[in-house]
């Protein structure tokens, strides 16, 4: 079993960073493949950024060159750095973990945290 809990999240002006973390318990997380998705009231979750087992990366078209996934395998932690925020990024984040890339890309994970807001004001 895995537990997954997100933090970071907060009021941050159009323009602006934040960094949320996924730790994870119960289990190590470094055999799976980890994910951040995103979901705005009334709206389907929708994919942001994957990290597969090996470091390797997949984003969203609507993030690319402006957030980044990583890894932390001696922390169990997994980071995901939003750089120039916008209004349309405000939603409640959410971290998963998968046993495939493919899988976890279509939201088929295996474990969900919790989620954190995320407001971006404009």
């Amino acid at each position: 079993q895995v537990q997954l809990v997100e933090s970071g999240g907060g009021l941050v002006q159009a323009g602006g960073s934040l960094r949320l973390s996924c730790a994870a318990s119960g289990r190590t997380s470094s055999g799976y493949a980890m994910g951040w998705f995103r979901q705005a009231p009334g709206k389907e979750r929708e994919f942001v950024a994957l990290i597969s087992a090996s470091g390797g990366t997949s984003y969203a078209d609507s993030v690319k060159g402006r957030f980044t996934i990583s890894r932390d395998n001696a922390k169990n932690t997994v980071y995901l750095q939003m750089n120039s925020l916008k209004s349309e990024d405000s939603a409640v984040y959410s971290c998963a973990a998968g046993l495939t890339t493919a899988t976890l890309r279509i939201g088929s994970a295996n474990y969900w945290g919790q989620g954190t807001q995320v407001t971006v004001s404009s």
